[in-house]
């Protein structure tokens, strides 16, 4: 059972997706606007698995939200539903942290199906003590984390803050470090499910990670092979 907030102002919605998200035995909590959730995302004992958001939102518009959600350093898949149906919509969306886009009216199936494969990797763990090592990285799969030791002078290190998605591509590229990976198999590797042919969707992904590894002088451990993909450098 995981816990799921869903923040939607349009009631009848709202309530429709949280009867199905409780069919598929879930706990929901919902919240029908903005500053509401706000309010639930800050309390010092939430502890959401997934947060199921619309974009225009009474109080606070669901981009405040994903920020808020990031900005706290949380790796809580974030699902945004919307009726805006730009591809730039998606990807200032997918920039700024959230991990899929739903575009009104949707399915029900289709979104507790996206609902699942957000899910599906968190209770995932490698054995106790197995640590995933790239130059300065250590990625660990238990925790999923990242920490980059200290480099040359005046390079930083520290613990990186990813989103679950983020976390599951370096997990691939670290895993074959030698491989070159095409968009369409990290997609498959990350989210769990076949690529749907949107390439921009892992392009923008990889540049969040890069962007969050600045700080540490290693976001060129990512390398970006033309016209083929992705590995580490």
């Amino acid at each position: 059972m995981a816990r799921v907030l869903v923040i939607e102002d349009d009631a009848a919605i709202n309530d429709v997706v949280a009867t199905r998200l409780a069919r598929d035995g879930h706990a929901v909590t919902q919240a029908f606007s903005g500053s509401e959730a706000r309010l639930l995302l800050g309390e010092k004992d939430a502890a959401f698995d997934l947060v199921i958001s619309d974009l225009m939102l009474p109080g606070a518009t669901g981009e405040e939200l994903v920020g808020l959600i990031r900005g706290q350093g949380a790796s809580t898949p974030v699902i945004v539903i919307s009726a805006r149906t730009t591809a730039a919509d998606r990807v200032d969306l997918l920039r700024l942290g959230a991990d899929d886009y739903l575009t009104k009216p949707f399915d029900l199936d289709e979104l507790a199906a996206r609902v699942e494969v957000q899910l599906r990797h968190r209770g995932d763990a490698a054995p106790a003590g197995e640590a995933l090592r790239w130059r300065r990285w250590a990625l660990d799969p238990e925790a999923r984390t990242l920490v980059v030791a200290p480099g040359e002078p005046g390079e930083k290190g520290g613990a990186v803050s990813l989103t679950k998605i983020e976390f599951n591509i370096l997990e691939a590229l670290v895993r074959r470090p030698n491989r070159v990976f095409s968009k369409s198999e990290l997609f498959e590797l990350a989210w769990g499910e076949p690529f749907a042919g949107d390439d921009s969707t892992v392009a923008v992904h990889v540049s969040n990670i890069r962007a969050k590894l600045r700080e540490t002088d290693t976001d060129d451990y990512v390398k970006t092979v033309w016209g083929m993909g992705f590995k580490l450098a």
